[in-house]
């Protein structure tokens, strides 16, 4: 494995860790469109937090033709050389929950332009079972005019990337993988192998490995909105949901979900992935579709539990000032893709209510570019009708929520975190 040269086709949450991890090995050059964020990378900072910058640093290069580390490059030319390129780009779904191929469609063109005999791609972003083969290849033909599993072949290794995870690290996540010939299997898994400390596992088929990993957060996806129908029931009897989920966690078989707003780039969207295949071959899937249904309706529900309770506390709701505490999709991450926070804002701007919005993790730019939406990383020194809790971020725990609070002021907990009295939690 001495002559491998891979490109990393797109550095963000997913690309950039991988590329760092490989470049501990080989040389990669790490290659993505956006010029602003190709000169903060080159600078030793990743504002996405997932690399530490020291650990960035430790691995960077100067050019594409020393033999180990990372070069980080916006221009075509600098990949040429390589021959293993890795696709990690995003598949997010559109405004109508149909999966959106664009991006992979776009970065197979990239490929496909410097394309040459004997390399091999393989992808990384979630995908239906079949987009590898049937959507991504002929692009790749196209392009460069080479023939599929005779001049190039193909791999698929799905992420597994947790946002903000200092834990589950890549290196740490046991990786499938699987090649488009038996022998190519066989090398994109021992190349995966060679970096990976957890294992890898080879699957039989690119198919496969990519119903394997549509499954994996479509399964995350129904068990969390069990429990978030779960959390209606037990607040309409007055229960505490989290209680009932302690109590029913001594048994050693039972799942540790919790309740709570399902966003982010993977649970939230994979599952549209899996119902547009399922509906393509006439089967109208149930189960997957009623959970995305359940999941996608809390936000409305929050928004509703808050005003509520603000009514029980003789609060005027037009006008009221509601602090919303954290608009990333998780915890601890700057990440804002596809946050559901952002339904609960926006359905508490319907009720008439002033929202202002506290994220000391979030970028200000980001949001306002992606939801038109003003946030503040600084706490507000300001009295508030309503403060609703929903992301969990550690700096929250050190504040006073309840000095925030008007008199008659109503406290919210979305995440089940907060140790002092609640007015309501989900």
């Amino acid at each position: 494995m001495q002559d491998i040269k891979i490109a990393i086709i797109g550095l963000g949450y997913v690309g950039l860790p991988l590329a760092r991890l490989f470049a501990t090995k080989y040389s990669v050059v790490g290659f993505d469109i956006n010029q602003k964020r190709i000169k903060e990378l080159r600078s030793g900072v990743d504002s996405t937090l997932e690399v530490e910058d020291d650990i960035l640093q430790s691995v960077l290069k100067d050019s594409s033709n020393a033999n180990i580390g990372l070069f980080c490059s916006s221009d075509l030319e600098d990949i040429e050389g390589c021959n293993y390129y890795v696709v990690t780009v995003p598949t997010p779904v559109d405004k109508n929950n149909r999966p959106d191929l664009t991006p992979l469609y776009k970065s197979s063109e990239t490929v496909g332009k410097v394309l040459k005999k004997g390399d091999i791609v393989i992808y990384e972003s979630t995908v239906y079972p079949g987009v590898t083969e049937e959507e991504c290849i002929p692009v790749l033909e196209n392009v460069s005019g080479l023939t599929f599993n005779k001049d190039f072949y193909a791999g698929y290794s799905p992420e597994r990337i947790n946002p903000g995870d200092k834990k589950h690290t890549v290196e740490k996540i046991l990786k499938v993988t699987a090649g488009s010939t038996p022998e190519i299997g066989k090398k994109v898994d021992d190349l995966y192998a060679s970096v990976i400390t957890a294992g890898t596992h080879l699957a039989p088929t690119i198919k496969v490995a990519e119903a394997a990993k549509v499954i994996e957060n479509s399964q995350r996806d129904i068990n969390i909105a069990f429990v978030n129908e779960l959390a209606k029931i037990f607040n309409l009897m007055n229960i505490d949901t989290n209680d009932v989920l302690e109590a029913a966690g001594t048994k050693w078989n039972f799942l540790p979900f919790k309740p709570g707003l399902v966003g982010g780039h993977c649970i939230g969207v994979d599952p549209y992935y899996l119902a547009q295949r399922a509906q393509e071959f006439g089967y109208h899937p149930e189960i997957i579709l009623a959970g995305r249904r359940l999941n996608d309706s809390m936000g409305q529900y929050v928004a509703s539990e808050v005003v509520k309770l603000m009514v029980h506390q003789d609060i005027r709701i037009k006008g009221a000032n509601v602090l919303v505490l954290g608009i990333t999709f998780k915890e601890n991450c700057p990440d804002v893709r596809n946050t559901k926070a952002v339904d609960v804002i926006n359905h508490l701007k319907d009720f008439g209510t002033e929202v202002t919005i506290y994220d000391p993790w979030a970028n200000p730019e980001e949001v306002r570019h992606e939801y038109n939406l003003e946030t503040t990383v600084d706490l507000p020194n300001q009295k508030f009708d309503a403060v609703v809790l929903t992301v969990a971020h550690k700096e929250y725990l050190d504040v006073n929520l309840k000095s925030l609070l008007e008199t008659n002021g109503v406290l919210y907990d979305v995440k089940g975190i907060l140790k002092e009295e609640v007015h309501g939690r989900l």
